[in-house]
């Protein structure tokens, strides 16, 4: 088979760069049949340390400070933005431009308006997109999706989907662009819940109605240097206030007719990635746990045993052979990352939109949309529909 060579450029070499830069680089081994090699041109990074990393550690051949050198290189064909999410607009916008695919991670635009022009950018170039939507590659949600999907569990009457999180319950948490509206759009809505919409839309069906609301629980945090990690504690800055919310819950209703609830939050006690989703019908129910990623517990009405059983993920549930020979071993949260890389350079190389796209994203961003209207009004709010190129939307 002869082998296709991809230039590959990374904007943003933070956390969640390396994430990408390590997918990307699995999968010429973890898909062979792929025959795809990945060359690392170039990576953008204003952060001289950042720049150093990504040509000393990660293979990459150079780096810059400015992102435009990335997307306009002539021997880069695909793009990673993983900048924060102020700039995700901005810098989609100048890979769709340039005639780039492009893998983003979520959410995609500060609001509805960004993700929808981002979308439908793409699509008007034919360009491929994958959207950061990693939790929907467990091998434990392909084998819900086919329950669901098959009609194994009858006919579907509700869902319950959390996002819940530890990360900054602290109130000595440092102050960071994440609760600037301006720079994050949302708080948890868009953070997390986003995520957890996708899951609904992708396992289920999709989100027809929402009726939300939410809190901001720790009011105030002391400013931190530029740069500083959302996670990092003790800043020595002024009191900002926070604008965004540290929860949200609601009720939301679905296309073929069941009802579900949702909550997010980041300030919880105890759950550190607590991100799961239920399904419940006439016939049976699932529930998966992303702190449990390869295991899916399952009813059954008419089982003999009664109750609820351990399925553990097996080389045949979605993409878990690669990675693990038999059933019960675990998988990582990188690896989920790799999965989500090899649908990318697939789409790319088939020009068929197959991983998570930019017009799922922005069928998230609609949920979350709703979700903010119906906190402001305290009704319930229906959700604009989303056409294009979903795969949420794909036969199983």
């Amino acid at each position: 088979m002869p082998i296709k060579t991809l230039g590959y450029g990374l904007i943003s070499v933070g956390w969640m760069g390396r994430v990408h830069s390590r997918g990307i680089s699995q999968v010429a081994e973890r898909y062979p049949e792929l025959g795809v090699n990945i060359r690392k041109v170039i990576a953008a990074d204003t952060l001289s340390a950042a720049r150093d990393n990504a040509t000393q550690l990660m293979g990459f051949e150079s780096a810059t400070e400015n992102y435009l050198d990335v997307i306009n290189h002539p021997d880069v064909d695909i793009v990673s933005i993983c900048s924060p999410n102020f700039l995700h607009h901005e810098i989609a916008m100048a890979a769709i431009k340039a005639g780039k695919d492009f893998w983003i991670e979520k959410p995609m635009g500060r609001n509805e308006i960004e993700s929808r022009e981002i979308s439908e950018g793409a699509i008007a170039k034919k360009l491929m997109t994958a959207v950061g939507f990693n939790y929907r590659q467990s091998p434990a949600i392909a084998h819900a999706r086919h329950l669901v999907r098959s009609g194994k569990l009858g006919q579907i009457y509700n869902v319950e989907v959390k996002m819940i999180a530890d990360y900054v319950n602290d109130p000595e948490g440092a102050f960071t662009w994440r609760y600037v509206n301006e720079y994050a759009g949302s708080g948890v809505l868009g953070d997390l819940m986003s995520h957890g919409f996708d899951l609904v839309q992708y396992v289920v069906d999709d989100i027809t109605d929402v009726c939300a609301q939410s809190e901001i629980f720790i009011k105030e945090r002391r400013e931190a240097a530029p740069g500083t990690s959302h996670f990092a504690k003790n800043a020595s800055g002024a009191l900002k206030q926070v604008e965004n919310e540290d929860w949200t819950s609601g009720m939301m209703r679905l296309a073929n007719g069941a009802s579900g609830t949702f909550e997010s939050s980041r300030i919880a006690v105890g759950p550190a990635c607590e991100y799961s989703i239920e399904v419940r019908g006439s016939l049976g129910t699932l529930r998966w746990n992303f702190e449990n990623l390869t295991e899916l517990q399952v009813a059954f009405r008419n089982a003999p045993e009664y109750g609820f059983t351990r399925a553990l993920s097996a080389p045949d549930d979605g993409e878990y052979g690669r990675f693990q020979p038999g059933r019960g071993i675990s998988m990582s949260f990188d690896d989920l990352k790799t999965i989500e890389a090899s649908l990318f350079i697939k789409s790319v190389l088939e020009r068929k939109q197959i991983a998570p796209s930019a017009a799922d994203c922005h069928s998230a961003a609609e949920c979350v949309a709703a979700a903010k209207r119906s906190i402001a009004s305290g009704t319930w709010q229906s959700v604009h529909q989303v056409s294009g190129n979903r795969t949420t939307r794909e036969k199983v």
